[in-house]
């Protein structure tokens, strides 16, 4: 698929915590995160993608119920895992629990992002929810507390069926504008896109 730069555009308001509570209330894992395929493959190139062997901390906005997380925290130090939704949170720290390097968190963003620096930040299938002015700021921030050589990672799926929707094609192309990171990794397929980005 392709297409140009900025024929779509992010939503006016970032979606609503009321929408995502609705999601987990109904059901634990609303996307079927630990069942589809494709996830667990999204899963398997993110973390064949990560340049280093170890990373000392990481920081994952968007965390979800904690799969991704449970593969990350093998790979780090220390893990601060962050989701917006407390039934999310709740479910993650229990998935968690037996691994004492992750901390699971509640955290509105781009309001509550953390204090200190990190030298690996992963963020998947979260920026496309975000307004202008919220992507913007989110993006800023993750940068702000990206260690110089730290690496940046974003994995969002594309809009296979339609091709015009706001999806991780925009938001990659947002990511890839902000000031002092440098390409590493790219993987686009039919169903995500990738990137690697190191903090010059």
């Amino acid at each position: 698929m392709t297409r140009a730069q900025g024929d779509a555009a992010p939503p006016d308001t970032s979606v609503s915590l009321d929408y995502f509570t609705g999601l987990y209330l109904a059901k634990d894992d609303p996307w079927d995160l630990a069942t589809k395929w494709h996830d667990q493959r999204k899963y398997a190139v993110t973390m064949a993608s990560l340049p280093r062997p170890r990373y000392r901390r990481c920081y994952e906005p968007g965390c979800s119920v904690g799969l991704l997380t449970r593969q990350l925290a093998v790979r780090c130090d220390e893990v601060l895992a962050v989701d917006c939704v407390p039934e999310a949170v709740r479910t993650a720290a229990e998935y968690l629990a037996d691994l004492p390097n992750v901390r699971v968190a509640e955290a509105m963003l781009p309001a509550s992002l953390p204090d200190g620096t990190f030298d690996l930040i992963v963020i998947g299938d979260l920026l496309y929810y975000l307004s202008a002015d919220d992507l913007t700021a989110l993006l800023g921030g993750l940068v702000d507390r990206l260690e110089p050589g730290g690496e940046i990672v974003a994995v969002h799926f594309r809009d296979r069926a339609v091709g015009g929707n706001y999806d991780g094609f925009n938001v990659h192309g947002a990511l890839a504008g902000v000031g002092g990171l440098e390409p590493v990794v790219r993987h686009e397929d039919d169903w995500f896109v990738l990137d690697v980005l190191r903090r010059a």
